[in-house]
C-alpha cells in the first residue's frame, strides 16, 4: 500500500469538510420545511377556527371571542416563557435521554400551568357570567389541553423531528371539524370555545402516544429552578408580547367598541398564513439558530438576516394580493366582517412584515442566551404597539389603531437587531472542553 504525501493528508478532511456542508444544509432545509408545513397546518387550524365563529356568531359575538382567544394567547406566553422555551434553548440536538427527561419535566410544567390559570379563568369567569364570562369560563376548562399540545410541539423541533410536529398538528385540526360542526348547533360563544380547546385536548394526548413521553408535573418545581436564569425573563418577555396585544383589544374595545376587536381579529386572519408563521415561528428557528451557534457561530448573524428578510417579504406579497380579493369572495369568506376588515389589509400587512423584520434578531438572541437584551427589547417593542395601537385608536378609530401598530413593529424590529448586533460582537465561543452538557 503506497504512503498517502502530505498534500493528499491534506485534501481528506477538505474533501469531507465540503461534503459535509451541503449534508449539513440539507439537514437544516428539512427541518425548516417541516417547521413550515407545521405552521401551515396550524395557520389552517386558526384560519379555519376564525372563519367558522365569524360566520356564525356576527361581528358583536365574534368580538367576544376573540377577548377569549388573545386571553388565550397572555397564559400560552406564559407556558412558553417557563416550560419550553428553555427547553429549546437548552435541549436543541442533545442526546435523546437528555432530551426525553427534559420533555417530561417541560411538558409537565406546560400541563401544570394550564391546570392552575385555567382554574383561575373558569372562577372569574362564572363570576362574572354573562355571554364574556361564560366565554372565559370554557376557556378555563379547556386551558390544561392547550398549552400541553403547544408544548410537544416545542418538544419535537428541540429534537429535530418537526413530522410529529406537523403530524399533530394536523390530529388537532382532524379532531375539530366535528367540534366544531356540534357548536355550530349550540350557537354560543362558550360553545366554540370548548370545541377549539376540546379538539387539541386531544390532539396533546396523541402527543403522549407519539413521544411515549409522559408529561410530569411533579418535576415544575424543579424545571422552574434549573432554569429561572433563563425562564423568568423569557416570561415576562412573551407575556410583553402577548399583554401587548390584550391591553390593545380591551382598549380598542373601550375606545372603539367590541366590534373593533372583531374587525381586527378578521384582518388578522386574512395575513393568517403568515401572522401564524411569525407568531409561532420560534419552533424551529430558536433551535436552528442555537445548532448553527454550536457548530458555526460566525454564520449566525447571517441566518438570522435572511431569516427576516424572508418573513417580511413573504408578507408584503401575501398583502399585495390581498388587495385584488374581489368583495364577493371576501363576503364569502368573512361574512359581515369583510368590509370593515378589508380596509385594515394595507396597515395590517405592513404591521405583519414589521414583525419579520424583527423575528430573525430575536431567534438569534434567543439562542445566544442573551435573555437580558431580548427583554429589553421586547419590552420596548411592546410598549409601542400599545401606544401606537391606542394612540392611533383615540385619533383615527380601527383604522388609526392599525397604522400605530404598523410604525410601532418597524420602530421595534430596529432595536431588536440593534441588540443582536451587540450580542453578537460581546460572544465568544467557550472552549470544546467547557461547552455546557445538559
Amino acid at each position: 500500500m503506497t504512503a498517502m504525501t502530505t498534500e493528499e493528508e491534506q485534501a481528506v478532511p477538505a474533501a469531507r469538510a465540503r461534503h459535509a456542508r451541503p449534508t449539513a444544509w440539507r439537514a437544516v432545509a428539512g427541518r425548516l420545511s417541516w417547521g413550515l408545513a407545521d405552521q401551515a397546518a396550524s395557520s389552517l387550524t386558526n384560519f379555519a377556527v376564525g372563519i367558522y365563529v365569524a360566520r356564525s356568531l356576527g361581528l358583536t359575538a365574534f368580538g367576544v371571542f376573540s377577548l377569549a382567544w388573545v386571553t388565550y394567547g397572555v397564559v400560552l406566553s406564559v407556558s412558553r416563557g417557563i416550560a419550553t422555551d428553555p427547553l429549546v434553548v437548552r435541549f436543541s440536538g442533545v442526546p435523546e435521554p437528555s432530551w426525553r427527561e427534559a420533555s417530561a419535566r417541560a411538558t409537565g410544567t406546560a400541563l401544570g400551568t394550564g391546570l392552575a390559570l385555567g382554574a383561575l379563568s373558569l372562577g372569574v369567569g362564572l363570576a362574572a357570567g354573562g355571554r364574556l364570562g361564560f366565554a372565559f369560563a370554557g376557556l378555563g376548562l379547556v386551558l390544561p389541553g392547550l398549552l400541553l399540545q403547544d408544548a410537544w410541539r416545542f418538544t419535537f423541533f428541540a429534537a429535530g423531528d418537526g413530522r410529529k410536529a406537523f403530524v399533530n398538528d394536523l390530529a388537532w385540526g382532524i379532531a375539530l371539524v366535528p367540534a366544531l360542526v356540534l357548536a355550530a348547533r349550540v350557537g354560543s360563544v362558550t360553545a366554540f370555545v370548548l370545541a377549539w380547546g376540546g379538539s387539541a385536548g386531544a390532539a396533546a394526548a396523541y402527543g403522549c402516544l407519539q413521544s411515549r413521553i409522559r408529561p410530569r408535573v411533579t418535576g415544575l418545581r424543579t424545571w422552574l429552578r434549573e432554569h429561572r436564569d433563563l425562564g423568568y425573563r423569557y416570561l415576562v418577555e412573551n407575556v410583553g408580547v402577548s399583554g401587548a396585544a390584550q391591553l390593545r383589544a380591551y382598549g380598542l374595545g373601550a375606545i372603539v367598541g367590541v366590534g373593533a376587536v372583531g374587525v381586527v381579529r378578521g384582518a388578522e386572519l386574512l395575513l393568517g398564513p403568515f401572522l401564524a408563521v411569525v407568531m409561532g415561528l420560534s419552533l424551529v428557528t430558536v433551535a436552528e439558530a442555537a445548532r448553527v451557534l454550536r457548530q458555526a457561530p460566525g454564520r449566525l448573524g447571517t441566518f438570522c438576516l435572511w431569516l427576516s428578510l424572508g418573513q417580511a417579504v413573504a408578507a408584503l406579497l401575501w398583502g399585495a394580493a390581498l388587495l385584488f380579493v374581489p368583495d364577493g369572495l371576501g363576503e364569502l369568506v368573512l361574512g359581515d366582517v369583510w368590509p370593515a376588515a378589508s380596509e385594515l389589509i394595507v396597515p395590517a400587512a405592513l404591521g405583519v412584515a414589521g414583525v419579520g423584520l424583527g423575528i430573525g434578531a430575536a431567534s438569534g438572541l434567543r439562542a445566544l442566551a442573551a435573555a437580558r437584551r431580548s427583554l429589553r427589547c421586547q419590552l420596548f417593542a411592546s410598549a409601542c404597539y400599545v401606544g401606537g395601537g391606542l394612540g392611533g385608536a383615540a385619533l383615527g378609530g380601527t383604522v388609526g389603531s392599525a397604522w400605530g401598530v404598523a410604525a410601532a413593529t418597524v420602530c421595534g424590529s430596529a432595536v431588536w437587531w440593534w441588540q443582536m448586533r451587540s450580542a453578537l460582537r460581546e460572544y465568544h465561543p467557550p472552549p470544546i472542553s467547557k461547552v455546557r452538557t445538559p
